[in-house]
């Protein structure tokens, strides 16, 4: 069974690779990350960590039992309760309802380990897959309108309490 784990210096290397294998896949439905990526990745991951330690955000993976990295599900820019979520899932991990699972997971650690009432998402209009997930997740579209790289998208909001 996968594992949500917070992100750490020793998962580099999976995570790496797990950028690299889904790179096309990724750039059907998100804003590519590009060249500079992955040849700054050593840089950008200690960037990363340092902002996780200072608090202002909370990365982790979503790592199968022999290490491979399946997914990420992040929270940034945390002020004052709340957070925005971000995820993306390795092609092969799809269409298995691990990116609800996770989702609704990270809303509990939200909560319980830090401390966050409200998450907000949003997703491009024609990225039916996260919409899927963020709206069995709870997420509710605020009907706020967005353009994520030049592709009209929603904004979500869902607080992190226990559903009933």
């Amino acid at each position: 069974m996968p594992e949500l784990q917070r992100l750490r210096t020793d998962h580099a290397p999976a995570l790496l690779a797990f950028e690299q294998e889904n790179r096309a896949y990724f750039a059907a439905s998100i804003p590519d990350r590009g060249d500079a990526y992955f040849t700054d990745f050593a840089a950008r991951l200690t960037d990363l960590l340092t902002e996780q330690a200072a608090g202002l955000c909370h990365f982790h993976l979503l790592v199968a039992p022999d290490g491979e990295v399946l997914g990420r599900f992040n929270l940034v820019d945390v002020a004052d309760g709340s957070a925005d979520l971000g995820f993306r899932m390795a092609e092969k991990a799809t269409r298995r309802g691990l990116a609800t699972a996770t989702v609704l997971h990270l809303c509990t650690l939200a909560a319980t380990e830090y401390g966050l009432t409200t998450l907000r998402a949003s997703a491009a209009l024609d990225n039916t897959a996260s919409r899927t997930v963020l709206t069995r997740a709870g997420f509710v579209p605020t009907g706020e309108e967005v353009q994520l790289s030049e592709r009209p998208g929603l904004c979500y909001e869902r607080s992190t309490a226990p559903r009933a």
